[in-house]
C-alpha cells in the first residue's frame, strides 16, 4: 500500500474549521499522483510519449470522521483492479498515529477518516476517447 503525507491547511477547512468534505478528493489526487510518480510514471511525460492520459471516470467516498486544521494525515493507495482500459486504486485517509489520543494503541480504525474508491480510464488526450493502454504501461500495475 502506498502512503503519501498531507498537512491539512486554512485552505483545506471549511468555516467550522474541519475539512472541507470535497477535499477528501484532493488528497486522494495527490496520493495517486505520488503512487504513480512511485513506479516511475510521470503523468506529463506519458501524455507526450503515449498521446494518453488517465481522467477520472468514477467515485465511492465514504466519510467517517472529520480532519482539522494542522492534522498531519497519512493517504494511502492501493491497485484494487487492473483492465486494459481503466484502473480501480482503493484510497484512505487517516489520521496520523501519533496524533490520535482516543486510545493509547489507536488501530486503523480508530484512525480512518474517509475512505474510498477511485476509477481512473485511459484515454487519447486529442479526443478523451477511451482507448486500451498501452502494453508497456499496462506492465508496470502489478497483477
Amino acid at each position: 500500500m502506498f502512503q503519501w503525507p498531507i498537512r491539512v491547511y486554512w485552505e483545506d477547512t471549511d468555516a467550522g474549521g474541519i475539512v472541507f468534505y470535497a477535499n477528501y478528493l484532493k488528497f486522494f489526487e495527490r496520493s495517486r499522483t505520488e503512487w504513480l510518480r512511485s513506479l516511475g510514471i510521470a503523468q506529463q511525460r506519458l501524455k507526450d510519449e503515449t498521446g494518453g492520459l488517465f481522467v477520472v471516470t468514477q467515485t465511492s467516498i465514504r466519510y467517517l470522521r472529520p480532519a482539522r486544521l494542522d492534522d498531519e494525515l497519512i493517504v494511502t493507495a492501493s491497485l484494487i483492479e487492473t483492465g486494459r482500459a481503466s484502473l480501480i486504486i482503493k484510497q484512505q485517509a487517516l489520521l496520523k498515529t501519533e496524533q490520535t489520543t482516543q486510545t493509547p494503541n489507536p488501530g486503523q480504525a480508530d484512525r480512518l477518516l474517509c475512505e474510498g474508491s477511485i476509477r481512473i480510464g485511459w484515454v487519447d488526450a486529442a479526443n478523451l476517447k477511451p482507448t486500451r493502454m498501452p502494453a508497456s504501461l499496462y506492465a508496470r500495475f502489478p497483477s
